[in-house]
């Protein structure tokens, strides 16, 4: 499984930006896809996930701004930002669990200003 990771950027607070992950290979193996973040010096938290029957979870410091989801039909799962702060800013690593294992896509860097 192969996961292609796009959309971050430079917003300034109280804005949005949309999140993108596309996954290819064995994606028929694929049960959950998530994503994390990680900001300089601190380890890396989960974010949200989505299972495979659109079942969804959120970090508390996420919940009410960011919406996950995936469109099976393009193999893409979207993270919607909403309402940034600038303890959002962080490296947004895509993450996707299947039967074989898990897998990482690259990270896309996301920054908040003030």
């Amino acid at each position: 499984v192969q996961l292609q990771a796009s959309g971050g950027g430079l917003v300034q607070a109280g804005g949005s930006l949309r999140l993108s992950c596309a996954a290819s290979g064995s994606i028929f193996s694929i049960n959950v896809m998530a994503w994390y973040r990680q900001a300089p010096g601190k380890q890396r938290e989960l974010v949200s996930l989505v299972t495979s029957s659109g079942s969804t979870n959120y970090a508390d410091s996420v919940k009410g701004r960011f919406t996950i989801s995936r469109d099976n039909a393009k193999n893409t799962v979207y993270l919607q930002m909403n309402s940034l702060k600038p303890e959002d800013t962080a490296v947004y690593y895509c993450n996707a669990i299947g039967t074989a294992g898990g897998y990482w896509g690259q990270g896309t860097q996301v920054t908040v200003s003030s």
